[in-house]
């Protein structure tokens, strides 16, 4: 059939050529298997080639053409073995006479390019730039040449790199010295030029600049009108002008298109300052945002001048450029606000603007009231409102929403304080009132519209609320009965806390039971978001309030807080805890923070009525069981299980804290494998204890810890040693020279005697209020001791040797950081590493005096990462990471050094790799595998972190794809990588997308041996799910369906029913 088909095709009348093409179209879409295909494409491919390449006429030729193409679209990589025909046919048509079949041969060429070989393409690239090369070439030839240089830089991505220095000159040189009438030929060469940037940015690097250079020479240039554009040099006397401009002036509003790529390209530029200056503190002169802020003047004039243009789509492009530019320089305005405030009061008040342009304005009002000082919009307010009242009553309920926002922040600018206001608020507030009134009172309109009405009527009543006493009756029942409505009971809960939390203290009093009562059966509710809302609301109400709500009240809400109380949900727990905090001590409110919270529940129950100090503390001690599974809680809950007890015993008082004391350590010395959950707990509470409080009076305490040390159990052990350092936090005069004076002589015990000393130094560098205090003791001896177990063989002893100099360094950083540096060119390497990860530990956080200190010696650590020894640069990959993540500032300049030493510990080692004989059969072990996953870990937290100091280009090839073929271990960070990449910079990934297809598509068809333990099945399904979620973020890049690899990938995946149900499964996560 397909044979008769292209012969009517290729010599039949012109009726039957038509229904011929659509019949072979509609067949070639219609093929799914494979085999088929192959049957299909051995009748068709001699037969278009000799449609192509014939002397038939032009029709047929572009008919054969656009069947070709589809044929190449779906199957160019089952026909390699006619590549190198069909290429060849295909570029002698890049000569024709017909414009029609050059474009058709052009996208032919393209279809091909991506299943090519490199040996063919580099054919392919060589053939059209030696005729571009030939300065006789005719002009339409040149721009069709130059559409095929394009054409297959976007088909093949990064393989076009290598072939960018034959093209790049070329197509400059085309640009350049085109005819001022060539409009296409240069249009034609920037978007072979942009396409490169796209496709290939790590190759393209080094042309950057020219290409930059040419861009902007070419922005000064517009075909329909050329201005000058210069400054006025008087700027007074231009902004007084700009009102009085000749109402027939010329303008181009005709063609505002190209103001419009202006505006979207300077956006851009915009975003990408943002990106680069991300977690950057100070602007100093060399930064980007530094000198955007020297340039905001002038972009506020040329802005203000477009604002005066009839175009909409110039003026909605305006406001999107300040809004960016208030996003990136949030208080960048405050000196051009009032030359500002006319353009917004057109576009707001304007009949001719479009609900679009008042959308863009308003957003742009919302975001410069919200990042600028109140005192600088107090000139305004009066010019500003009536147009932000009228926007409330428009039909278009975006508008509306949007006006409603922008309400909320005019509000809090109106009256930022509630002390002396420099501005008079109350002529503003009945008119703010009575608008959003109007507005919450209507039930029939969009939801958008009723949730922001909801939320500017909470902020107006907490604001003004003083001066709207005789409203409140009017507008708190609305409020009220929109809790009662689904969709808009969670806007109002949260309006409600907001009222609540007001300091001028609300009368609430006409709607409060029914407000409680509302708040309580919400507590029941499915909907988490609620449930937290109502928890938070319920506590500000108590504050403010509480003395108003009944008993009965209190009794229900605490029935349903139990129900909340779970280790299954610990930031809901913290929040029901923090209410019950509240109801039992007056309002008076802690860390929202689960453990925290538990503790001061206890603390406030011990002290409540009705409770009974032993029954709450045999409560708590009842849960020493001997396993979770009798029971018992798990190891971590121990510990939040002491730290409650601790703080019961000392908000019951001295003599309950001491017979408490007595009886746990009555526990450990009777001792017996039956009390082991016993012991465990008891270990942890006196720790607990002794770190809050001097347990000295105890006598013997330290010596019956320590006896603990002897236990067969490792997590008695584990409890004693953490037991011993609180101890000592408690006491550090008696305690810590017996810990020193143990580690010194107890030999067997060291290990767990330095996980005490431990203990007392991340204690004390944790509290700046007793840091004095170890100084106090012998920091010399615990130095001395500490770097005489460097060059330990456990790997465990040196890990709590090098976050003991970690964290004592946070306490004496002048002194440590010095002693530490001096070791990095220790000849042991267990030394070096342990030195390095010592630093790792002092990079916490939170700000620190050691941060100023360390600074300008971190690269002598980091600089480690090219040692000789594998733990060294391991140790160096580790600080490295943590610095990127907790102090980023502290290596951004050190990041062109260390990026290719930190990728080049990305690579398979052979001679890490050794083989094992264990008899029987040899074992394979991969000394780099931890080394090679820290360093994929270290690249992922540096993408969050240091992306503007990164080239990803550089990265995803080849290391990344390495990392995708590599072991389990590594291709776990790596699809996590990847993924991020995607979002972040998708048009790196695009452009080297054909390398990634294939390791992705090895992994989720990789199957577990046949007798895998279930361990190792879950491992496996738990790494195929992995890279699924790497290739649906893959799949979200716009553009990526365009790549024939990864768009047959996809089609894999859809067609394998396991594969489906999992990619489905997780694209709706």
């Amino acid at each position: 059939m397909t044979d008769k088909l292209c012969d009517k095709l290729l010599s039949g009348k012109a009726q039957h050529r038509d229904i011929s093409s659509i019949a072979l179209k509609t067949i070639i879409s219609e093929i799914s298997s494979t085999d088929v295909a192959k049957s299909v494409l051995d009748t068709l491919s001699p037969k278009l080639i000799k449609g192509i390449t014939g002397p038939i006429n032009t029709e047929v030729k572009c008919e054969c053409l656009d069947i070709l193409c589809d044929v190449l679209h779906k199957f160019g990589n089952l026909m390699s073995l006619q590549h190198e025909l069909l290429l060849g046919s295909l570029l002698s048509q890049l000569g024709s006479n017909q414009a029609t079949a050059r474009k058709k041969c052009v996208s032919c060429i393209a279809a091909l390019a991506s299943s090519l070989s490199d040996d063919l393409l580099a054919k392919a690239t060589f053939q059209v730039v030696r005729l571009l090369q030939n300065k006789g070439l005719k002009a339409e030839m040149i721009r069709t040449n130059i559409q095929m240089i394009g054409a297959l830089s976007r088909a093949v991505g990064y393989r076009f790199g290598p072939h960018l220095a034959d093209t790049v000159p070329l197509l400059i040189d085309y640009c350049t010295n085109a005819s001022e009438t060539d409009e296409e030929l240069r249009e034609y060469s920037l978007q072979a030029l942009e396409s490169f940037l796209l496709r290939c940015p790590r190759d393209i690097s080094s042309y950057c600049d020219t290409i930059l250079h040419l861009t902007l020479e070419y922005l000064n240039y517009d075909p329909n009108f050329t201005d000058s554009m210069e400054e006025d040099t008087d700027e007074g006397t231009q902004e007084e002008e700009e009102d009085d401009e000749s109402a027939d002036e010329y303008t181009d509003d005709e063609d505002a298109s190209w103001k419009v790529d202006v505006f979207n390209t300077f956006i851009e530029l915009l975003r990408q300052t943002g990106n680069v200056s991300k977690g950057q503190v100070e602007i100093n002169k060399m930064s980007p945002r530094w000198l955007l802020k020297q340039e905001v003047p002038k972009i506020v004039r040329s802005l203000n001048r477009q604002l005066r243009e009839k175009s909409i789509k110039t003026k909605v492009g305006v406001f999107s450029v300040l809004k960016e530019l208030v996003i990136v320089l949030p208080d960048s305005l405050t000196d051009h606000i009032g030359s500002l405030i006319t353009g917004i009061e057109r576009a707001l008040n304007d009949k001719s603007s479009t609900s679009n342009l008042k959308i863009e304005a308003l957003v742009f009002i919302r975001l410069v009231l919200a990042s600028h000082s109140a005192s600088d919009f107090h000139p305004y307010i009066k010019v500003l409102l009536n147009p932000v009242l009228s926007a409330v009553g428009e039909r278009y309920y975006k508008v509306t929403a949007e006006a409603l926002r922008v309400c909320g922040e005019l509000v809090r600018v109106i009256r930022p304080s509630f002390e002396a206001c420099p501005l008079d608020f109350k002529p503003y507030v009945r008119p703010i009132y009575n608008a959003i009134l109007s507005r919450l009172a209507n039930q029939d309109q969009d939801q958008e519209v009723k949730e922001s009405a909801i939320s500017c009527m909470g902020l107006v009543i907490s604001t003004f609320g003083d001066d709207l006493k005789n409203e409140l009756h009017t507008c708190l029942p609305i409020l009220v009965d929109r809790m009662g409505n689904e969709i808009t009971r969670l806007t109002a809960v949260k309006a409600f806390a907001v009222i609540a939390s007001s300091p001028l203290h609300i009368n609430l009093s006409c709607v409060l039971e029914q407000v409680v009562a509302e708040l309580t059966a919400f507590l029941r509710k499915a909907n988490r978001p609620l449930r937290q809302a109502t928890l938070g609301t319920l506590n500000s109400l108590v504050v403010a309030c509480g003395d108003q709500i009944g008993s009965s009240a209190y009794e229900v809400i605490i029935v349903e807080l139990s129900t909340l109380i779970s280790d299954s949900d610990l930031h809901m727990t913290a929040l029901a805890l923090e209410l019950c905090c509240t109801m039992m001590s007056d309002g008076k409110s802690g860390q929202n923070v689960g453990l925290t919270a538990l503790q001061r529940f206890f603390a406030a129950l011990v002290h409540s009525a009705n409770t009974s100090f032993d029954a709450l503390l045999d409560s708590l001690l009842s849960t020493a069981k001997p396993s979770p599974q009798t029971g018992g809680l798990a190891k971590q809950a121990l510990y939040s299980v002491a730290q409650c007890v601790a703080v019961l015993c000392l908000a019951a008082g001295d003599q309950k804290c001491g017979s408490t004391v007595e009886m746990l350590m009555s526990i450990l010395k009777d001792g017996g494998v039956a009390n082991t959950a016993k012991q465990h707990l008891s270990l942890l509470c006196l720790g607990e204890i002794g770190r809050r409080k001097d347990l000295s009076t105890h006598a013997d305490i330290e010596k019956i810890v320590i006896e603990s040390f002897q236990s067969p159990f490792e997590e008695i052990k584990s409890a004693a040693s953490y037991a011993l350092g609180n101890i000592a936090v408690g006491n550090l005069s008696k305690y810590l020279p017996f810990i020193l004076d143990q580690i010194e002589n107890q030999q067997k015990k060291q290990y767990l005697l330095l996980h005490s000393l431990k203990e007392v130094i991340v204690r004390q560098s944790s509290d700046k209020s007793v840091k004095a205090e170890l100084q106090d003791a012998n920091i010399e001896k615990i130095l001395n001791l500490l770097f005489n177990h460097c060059e330990s063989e456990e790997e465990g002893v040196r890990n709590v040797v090098a976050e003991c100099l970690g964290k004592i360094a946070l306490i004496e950083p002048r002194k440590i950081v010095h002693t530490l540096k001096e070791r990095t060119r220790s000849p042991t390497a267990f030394t070096r590493a342990t030195v390095v990860i010592a630093v790792k530990y002092s990079i916490v956080e939170r700000p620190e005096k050691i941060d100023e200190i360390i600074y300008p010696e971190i690269s002598s650590f980091l600089m480690l990462i090219k040692d000789d020894d594998r733990h060294v640069r391991r140790a160096a990959v580790l600080a490295l990471s943590t610095a990127a993540h907790n102090k980023p500032n502290l290596i951004k300049g050190l990041l062109t050094e260390l990026l290719p030493l930190l990728y080049d510990q990305t690579v398979i080692k052979k001679d890490l790799i050794r083989t094992v004989d264990l008899g029987p059969f040899k074992h394979t072990v991969d000394d780099g595998l931890e080394l090679r996953k820290a360093a994929f870990e270290c690249v992922d937290t540096l993408l969050d972190s240091c992306l503007d100091q990164m080239n990803p280009s550089s990265f995803i090839t080849p290391y990344l794809a390495s990392g995708l073929h590599d072991h389990y271990d590594v291709k776990m960070p790596c699809h996590l990588i990847l993924s991020k990449l995607a979002s972040k910079c998708p048009s790196a990934v695009l452009a080297v997308l054909d390398s990634l297809v294939e390791p992705l598509e090895k992994t989720i068809n990789h199957k577990p041996k046949m007798d895998a333990v279930k361990q190792e099945v879950d491992r496996n399904e738990d790494m195929i799910r992995s890279a699924l979620r790497a290739i649906a973020s893959l799949n979200r890049i716009s553009g990526s369906d365009c790549n024939l690899k990864f768009k047959n990938l996809m089609q894999y995946i859809f067609r394998t029913p396991t594969l489906a149900e999992k990619y489905n499964s997780i694209r709706l996560e």
